[in-house]
């Protein structure tokens, strides 16, 4: 079982990127699905997330209008649209999931059963 994280990079101000995540050996159509991001000296903090295979996208509200969760079911991946990055975006995201999560505690990062690996995201003023 494996979560493969990737499209980190160093943005300007103000730019976009889009992470991905891919999944082997579990399939993420009907589990839920979250990103969290942890910058330095800092707990992990969650981004966004969708619970199972009904929910709707949830967003903390720093996030809400700038980024976008979605999950490609045929590719067995899971995104992470960022636009309008601004400099206190700088850290590095995680993706997770979790087929048996409650939805009261899936806020917290170390509550998902798998996690990849984290991928950094640097934006710079």
């Amino acid at each position: 079982v494996q979560l493969q994280a990737s499209g980190g990079g160093s943005v300007q101000s103000g730019g976009s990127l889009r992470l991905s995540c891919a999944a082997s050996g579990l399939t993420l159509s009907s589990a839920t699905i979250a990103w969290f991001r942890q910058a330095p000296g800092k707990e992990h903090t969650l981004v966004a997330r969708i619970f199972r295979s009904g929910g709707v996208p949830t967003y903390a509200d720093s996030f809400k209008g700038r980024f976008t969760i979605s999950r490609d079911t045929a590719k067995n991946t899971m995104y992470l649209q960022m636009n309008s990055l601004k400099p206190e975006d700088t850290a590095v995201y995680y993706c997770a999931t979790s087929s048996r999560i409650i939805l009261s505690s899936s806020t917290e990062f170390s509550n998902y059963d798998y996690k990849g690996q984290g991928t950094l995201v640097t934006v710079s003023s």
